[in-house]
């Protein structure tokens, strides 16, 4: 089996599982993006993936990225996340591909973001990344946090609120972090009204999460497979 072969048979998997749980919760298909993470996996998987109508896809490491997004400019409309922790000083170096960072967990990052777009003359799209059992060692703001920061990010001008993100954390279950995560992002939207993003669920427990109500499931695994191959 191609690798070409392999991925379309992956995604037609997982396509699969969300079309059947958005049907189980009564949801739209449409409500729900797949997120490709495509960390640690060479730029020809995101090429095949692409061709496959795919545009979304996802990086944690700022130097494999930068890298990636450089060799894969000629697909205009793909479109870029950095969903890993991120260091205030890489900020700048970020901004330069990421459409979007889904990892913003404090205030001096964000202040650090926004002082990069700006720099750029670019708006750039940033979800909340909220530690749901409050330990923040694993990246993530504690949920009492969350309206300072969101506050600091609406005012900044320079970058776009679109909502929250979490990890479900091992010590509770998914769908009790899943749950939390949706009334996080409740809240937001009073205040925030572009605040609408729940990024929730992975390859383990996307069903669970859109049965919670996530708009966006990040998928790693269950589309590339488990073993880890190096970026170009």
């Amino acid at each position: 089996m191609s690798r070409e072969e392999e991925l379309a048979a992956n995604l037609a998997e997982v396509e699969e599982r969300i079309v059947k749980a958005c049907e189980v919760a009564g949801r739209a298909r449409d409500e729900v993006m797949l997120l490709a993470v495509t960390k640690t996996w060479p730029a020809s998987d995101v090429e095949i993936l692409y061709g496959l109508g795919l545009r979304n896809f996802a990086e944690n490491r700022d130097q494999e990225a930068s890298v990636k997004v450089g060799q894969l400019r000629h697909l205009e409309d793909a479109r870029w996340h950095m969903v890993g922790r991120l260091q205030r000083n890489k900020a700048k170096s970020v901004v330069e591909w990421a459409d979007q960072v889904d990892s913003v967990d404090s205030v001096r990052l964000a202040e650090a973001l926004a002082k990069a777009a700006h720099a750029k003359g670019k708006k750039l799209d940033v979800l909340l990344q909220v530690s749901i059992d409050g330990d923040t060692s694993r990246g993530g703001i504690a949920v009492p946090d969350v309206e300072e920061l969101a506050g600091v990010i609406t005012r900044s001008g320079d970058l776009i609120l679109r909502g929250a993100m979490t990890v479900a954390p091992r010590t509770m279950k998914p769908s009790q972090a899943f749950q939390a995560l949706v009334s996080v992002v409740s809240g937001l939207r009073d205040h925030h009204p572009t605040a609408i993003g729940v990024s929730a669920g992975m390859s383990g427990d996307l069903e669970d999460a859109i049965s919670h109500g996530s708009t966006c499931v990040r998928v790693g695994t269950a589309l590339l497979g488990g073993r880890r191959l190096t970026s170009p």
